[in-house]
Parts: structure tokens; sequence; C-alpha cells
């Protein structure tokens, strides 16, 4: 028989509704602001649905008895994230608010730092909450290189594709879903992508520099992944012994 969650998950719903709510908000200022046309609605507001649908039964298969104030600090990243697809997909129909898509951007890069801290200063760390910031981190990356893709090309791609890749394979292959070891390496690189592509879509660099600073970027994560994928298989019989 399947264990019910003994608590009350009303104040978990309770808080992503707020989250919605703040997509919304976000929304409706970068409207106003920037004038922002149907697909940067469209796909804004499918962003806050599935955020809003995905992480409240999340929260509702989880033991968790608070939100806590590191998965508020993530879930203000992922609003923020929200915002930069908008952008990004309304980049299809009208020239780029390079500014906005910046500083949206920045912010979200840096609170990225800040939610690992304060679960651990607060001793709320949670399976959810790192999952759930992984996933931000994944959307933002997938996005960003979406945007770089239309200037130097769809290889660029590569870079938000790749760790989707990796989840569809261990599907495949079982034995890529072993635990990885903590790695100040595989942190360095990832946060290495999203700063590398913000420089790139700010556009401020030269072809050439952006080029390069793209292949960086696909290259250190290349590494990363493959350096990780070989872990895994060395270590692949003692994990199902």
């Amino acid at each position: 028989m399947a264990l019910n969650n003994p608590y009350n998950t009303t104040p978990l719903r309770n808080e992503t509704a707020v989250g919605a709510a703040a997509q919304l908000l976000l929304l409706v200022l970068l409207g106003t602001a920037i004038d922002l046309g149907p697909a940067g609605w469209l796909t804004g507001l499918a962003f806050a649905v599935v955020t809003w649908a995905v992480l409240t039964r999340a929260l509702s298969r989880s033991w968790l008895a608070s939100f806590g104030a590191a998965n508020r600090v993530t879930l203000a990243r992922a609003t923020l994230v929200g915002g930069v697809t908008a952008l990004v997909a309304d980049s299809f129909e009208s020239p780029t608010p390079v500014t906005a898509l910046v500083a949206l951007t920045a912010v979200a890069l840096i609170l990225d730092a800040v939610d690992g801290q304060v679960a651990r200063r607060t001793g709320t760390s949670s399976s959810l909450g790192a999952r759930f910031d992984m996933e931000v981190d994944a959307v933002l990356i997938l996005v960003l290189s979406i945007y770089v893709a239309t200037s130097l090309g769809p290889w660029v791609l590569l870079i938000g594709a790749m760790r989707y890749l990796f989840v569809a394979t261990a599907r495949v292959l079982p034995w890529l879903n072993g635990r990885l070891p903590p790695s100040t390496a595989r942190k360095t690189v990832a946060a290495l992508q999203g700063v590398l592509l913000l420089v790139v879509g700010a556009d401020v660099l030269p072809y050439p520099l952006a080029f390069g600073a793209a292949l960086l970027a696909l290259t250190l994560l290349s590494w990363s992944f493959a350096r990780d994928i070989r872990w895994l298989w060395r270590t692949r019989d003692s994990r199902t012994g």
C-alpha cells in the first residue's frame, strides 16, 4: 500500500500559486515595457502553467513540511527564467530587447549561487530542492542556447540539449542513472555555461570571439559529461552487484 504524505500540502500549493502569479506579473511588466508579442505571451504563459503543475505535483509527493527559503529563491529564479523564455520566443517575431534579456538572465545566474547557500545555512537541503534547482538551470541553458544559435548556428543547440540527451540515453542504459560523486569541476563547468552564453547573447563581442566563447562552452560541457560517463561506466558493476 502506498504511503500518503502526512503533511498538510495546502501551504506548499499556495507557494506554487504565488510563483505562478509572479510569473504572470513579470509577463505583464514585459508586455507593458517592450510590447511583448503573441509568441512571447503564449510561451511565457505555457512556462508558468507547466512550472506550476510540475512543481505542485512534486511537492504533493514529497515529505516536505514547508517550502523553505532556498526553494523560494529557486522559484524566483524560475520566474526570471520564464521571462527570458518569453523574450527568446518573442525574438523570432520582433527585435530582441537585449538589455531586458541580459538583466533577467544575469539576476537568474546570480540567484543560482544563492539558493544552495541558503539551503545549507538554514539546514533545509532536500532532494526535491536540488532537482528543482537543476531543472531550472537546464531550462535556462536550453533557452539561451536557442537564442545564441540564431546568430552562431544550430550547433550551439548541443549545449542546451546535452543534458536532456543524457537523460534520454539513461532510459536505455540504466547504469547512467548512478549517483555521481560531488565535483567542483562539474559545478564550475555548469556555471560557466550560463555566463558564456549570456556574454555571447549580450552581443558585445565581435563574431570570432562570440563563436570562440560558445565553442569553449560546448567543449567544456562535453568534457564534463564524458568525464562523468566514464566514471559511471567504470563503477557500474560495483553499483549493480
